[in-house]
């Protein structure tokens, strides 16, 4: 628990970065994607990416140990993000790994077969030994998502505001829970390698209105697809 209370530390500022300052990397101008340093040029496992040709496998279910949870709320100057205690998990693999935050990018990071989808939601893991695991859902256009209202209900334009009404994370998944797995990186800087990504193959809906609110804060806050390179994509 110790090793996951450190890596909640690290994780929960992970988009203002522990290890790079907020104000050396943007999505757009001087510091956009493209001048990112470190691993986000050097490294060849970079997330996101386009989901194409995938390997037909013998994939396990992913359980997920949710209940209603959810801390605080922080628009930190490059997404919103809901953080968590790391009472709630997920069982892949072997492994358990706590979730220790959620957030939001528009249009998605990730595609799948050259698809774009208006928002992406990354739910953020990490075991014992800290080693990171990401879920991402899509989402596309529709009814409105009754879940999502609660955060977008308490969106602060900066800082946090501590959560009113607690999320019930099953809501926010796909009800068929299919997944593309591939390794990775963190989508922002430092670009840290060794991230397990599990995609949900079906999309849930967001409403345009939704979609329009996020948008107010940000005009864009996706990281380009990187290269696949030698990498296998597993369905």
């Amino acid at each position: 628990m110790k090793n996951i209370i450190s890596t909640l530390a690290v994780i929960t500022t992970l988009s203002t970065s522990s290890f790079v300052s907020a104000s050396e990397w943007s999505y757009a101008g001087e510091t956009a994607p493209a001048n990112w340093h470190g691993t986000c040029q050097t490294g060849v496992n970079q997330s996101p990416i386009d989901i194409t040709n995938a390997i037909e496998s013998t994939l396990e279910p992913i359980t997920f140990n949710y209940a209603q949870a959810g801390k605080n709320i922080v628009n930190n100057g490059h997404t919103v993000q809901v953080n968590f205690d790391g009472k709630q998990s997920i069982q892949v693999e072997g492994t358990t790994f706590n979730l220790l935050q959620l957030h939001f990018h528009a249009p998605s990071e990730n595609l799948i077969a050259g698809h774009s989808y208006p928002l992406e939601m990354h739910l953020v893991h990490a075991d014992k030994d800290g080693n990171l695991a990401v879920i991402g859902v899509m989402f596309k256009e529709g009814k409105t998502n009754t879940e999502l209202a609660k955060i977008w209900a308490q969106m602060p334009k900066s800082g946090d505001v501590e959560l009113d009404s607690k999320l019930t994370l099953t809501k926010l998944l796909p009800g068929e829970q299919t997944y593309y797995r591939f390794n990775g990186s963190l989508t922002t800087p430092p670009c840290t390698e060794g991230v397990t990504w599990f995609v949900m193959k079906n999309p849930i809906t967001v409403s345009a209105e939704q979609l329009i609110q996020f948008k107010s804060l940000y005009q864009g806050n996706n990281r380009p697809v990187q290269a696949i390179n030698a990498r296998p994509i597993l369905k």
